[in-house]
């Protein structure tokens, strides 16, 4: 042979090794990309999907269209941060001790955020050879050790505190005095790009979009997990003229400015969908789409019918929350399902798929032979809230409401708006179920910190949670509530 045809031969085996180096495993059944979509504050019943005649959401209504939708899916907590540490670990957040938020970064306690023992979801599947970038809000820990490129995301494009302006010009961009405006979270007129603050962009909500396209586009040769989690809807009432100016009929200001954040989130969605679309990975990409708890309805109109309560709440109306899941041809099409599941359980799903599920360890468990009909009823006996004062277990149609030592008992089979307080009837059901609820509770961990804990926490809000709840139950509007 001579030596320009070794040459080209050797050149030819190197470009050969390269492609199968890039391309992606020639089994029959690859490893599925997986993106979690998880909105901020969004209502049970925000969607137009979910019944919202005002809400233009054509593309979260697309996904469930394509996809399945669970009617009786809950957050792991009536507020932000202890969700998002259940949906990262796939357990109950209590066994970290993680039951509060943080309230302001200067505030916050050093130990806020998910301890080095708990794996998340990006660290699990980083090591079975995804690829992981998160582009959003994070909201569970601030230290260096507890940021996301330190929990298993090679990329991270977004802010570690608790809400963000979403355009320079806000009034929240420019203040900095409720401790959000940090450069080194990401607050302010600033995001972060993995541990470096740079300037936001002209709208957050489609820069976090733009983001994870661009993410995925670099890595549809392999597997990949993308964790999106938006700020929208969560306050400041913010939003581009562009969105804006799409609800001219809309007279309620505060209204106008959410179903305007609403059609950014939903034209978002769709982009990231679009994309994975176009690099022809629909059949191999599971799409989950959540959020963290229900709306605070008081602040932002965020429908939560026709459940009854709001966010901070562990009434319905703040832990029940619309999500759908959708896998071409490996989940149905078009199929609602009323499966009792929750955050976690969306956790132990992906991992699943992404063969990354440990045998033991998680309380999450697989939804795909629910979703798909092989397996019916609930993926849990009981399912637990513990929010401070504040507890709650739901076990098949019956839930228990729990403040202080007062029991409220109510059958979500024939009272979805929890009106109808049965545990004077039902004594027995109501204290068998606060058994259940003391039980688990003793099994977890108390709180590792307390809201804005370095300035001494906030007021103890027992008494005005109980009043809130009981006035919810008797139908009254009650007083207006701060979102945590």
């Amino acid at each position: 042979m001579t030596q320009w045809r070794i040459i080209a031969a050797l050149a030819a085996c190197a470009m050969a090794d390269a492609s199968a180096a890039l391309a992606r495993p020639a089994s029959a059944d690859p490893k599925p990309n997986i993106i979690i979509l998880l909105a901020d504050d969004l209502g049970y019943g925000g969607l137009r999907v979910q019944g919202d005649a005002q809400a233009v959401t054509p593309h979260i209504d697309a996904l469930a269209a394509h996809g399945v939708r669970m009617t009786n899916f809950y957050a792991n907590h009536p507020v932000c941060s202890p969700t998002r540490a259940a949906l990262m670990t796939g357990k109950y957040q209590h066994r970290m001790g993680f039951e509060n938020n943080s309230g302001s970064p200067r505030n916050t306690s050093p130990k806020f955020g998910l301890p080095d023992a708990d794996l998340t979801i990006a660290q699990r599947l980083k090591a079975v050879g995804y690829a992981t970038g998160m582009f959003g809000k994070w909201h569970i820990g601030f230290q260096p050790d507890r940021v996301p490129t330190a929990k298993g995301f090679d990329e991270f494009y977004g802010f570690l505190s608790g809400a963000h302006a979403y355009t320079p010009t806000s009034s929240r961009a420019g203040d900095n005095s409720v401790g959000q405006g940090e450069a080194t979270v990401g607050g302010g007129r600033t995001v972060l790009r993995g541990t470096t603050p740079e300037p936001m962009a002209a709208h957050m909500t489609e820069a976090l979009a733009t983001e994870a396209i661009d993410f995925i586009d670099r890595n549809k040769q392999r597997p990949f997990f993308v964790y999106l989690p938006f700020n929208a809807v969560h306050d400041p009432m913010d939003t581009t003229k562009t969105y804006y100016d799409r609800f001219p009929h809309i007279k309620d200001e505060t209204r106008r400015i959410h179903l305007a954040q609403l059609a950014a989130l939903d034209d978002s969605v769709g982009r990231v969908v679009a994309a994975v679309e176009r690099n022809g990975l629909a059949k191999n990409t599971l799409i989950i789409f959540s959020s963290d708890n229900g709306g605070p309805t008081q602040q932002t109109t965020s429908s939560n019918a026709p459940l009854n309560g709001v966010k901070t709440l562990v009434l319905e109306g703040g832990i029940r929350v619309p999500t759908i899941v959708r896998w071409d041809g490996k989940l149905p099409a078009g199929k609602v399902v009323d499966t009792t599941a929750i955050s976690f359980d969306l956790t132990a799903t992906a991992l699943q798929a992404g063969g990354a599920l440990p045998k033991t360890g998680l309380d999450g468990v697989d939804l795909a032979p629910f979703l798909t009909g092989k397996k019916t009823g609930d993926a849990h006996q009981a399912l637990f809230w513990r929010a401070g004062s504040q507890g709650a277990v739901r076990a098949g149609d019956w839930k228990l409401v729990r403040t202080g030592n007062k029991l409220r008992l109510f059958n979500l089979k024939t009272d979805i708006g929890e009106r109808n307080d049965l545990a004077a009837t039902h004594p027995e059901k109501a204290n068998a179920l606060n058994v259940q609820w003391l039980a688990w509770s003793a099994r977890m961990l108390p709180p590792a910190w307390v809201r804005n804990e370095r300035s001494g926490g906030d007021p103890p809000s027992e008494g005005r949670v109980e009043a809130a709840i009981d006035r919810f139950v008797r139908g009254e509007k009650p007083d207006r509530m701060a979102p945590e």
